[in-house]
């Protein structure tokens, strides 16, 4: 007689695991978004390299470090901030959010633009890194687990067993 787990037939049921909620998503969304912005980055300094030579690469660079800081900043207050107090990650986030914006603004303003910056390229890295980003983002947190309810750790006498009476009652 064949194993009906070798092949393909239903697991045994001592060998399946519960699986839970994802502990803390957040590094791995990390991971993902790097590698998904460094794969853009390549091929837009590949192309602005041939096109504006090397102040097209140093605005690609420059223009796609500033938004990977951006949102580097935004998952790692996420993975620390969300461990120790999950229901105040949200929270968090705009708060990090507003000095971000407010601290990338501030310092934009004061130095300025350097002379070697090409605008266009700078731009488009920035754009095209942070769709890159947000959409990855987005896909790896939806792959993420999320308890939705808590499960309780002992029985609870008052909820019925499956007889209608209490479980613990005897």
């Amino acid at each position: 007689m064949r194993d009906s787990h070798a092949t393909g037939g239903s697991v045994p049921p001592g060998r399946i695991v519960v699986s839970g909620p994802t502990v803390s998503p957040w590094l791995r969304i990390l991971a993902y978004c790097t590698a998904s912005a460094v794969a853009v980055i390549v091929v837009l300094t590949a192309i602005s390299a041939v096109t504006s030579g090397g102040a097209g690469v140093l605005s690609v660079l420059f223009g796609a470090a500033i938004v990977m800081l951006f949102f580097t900043i935004s998952l790692l207050v996420g993975h620390f901030g969300g461990r120790n107090n999950p229901s105040g990650a949200v929270g968090l986030f705009l708060l990090t959010y507003l000095v971000k914006v407010i601290g990338f603004a501030a310092v934009l303003f004061f130095f300025g633009a350097p002379g070697w910056l090409n605008g266009v390229w700078f731009f488009t890295a920035a754009v095209v890194v942070v769709l890159v980003w947000q959409a990855t983002e987005v896909f790896a947190f939806s792959r993420t687990r999320h308890q939705l309810y808590n499960d309780p750790s002992v029985p609870d006498s008052s909820v019925p067993d499956s007889f209608g009476e209490g479980g613990n009652n005897v």
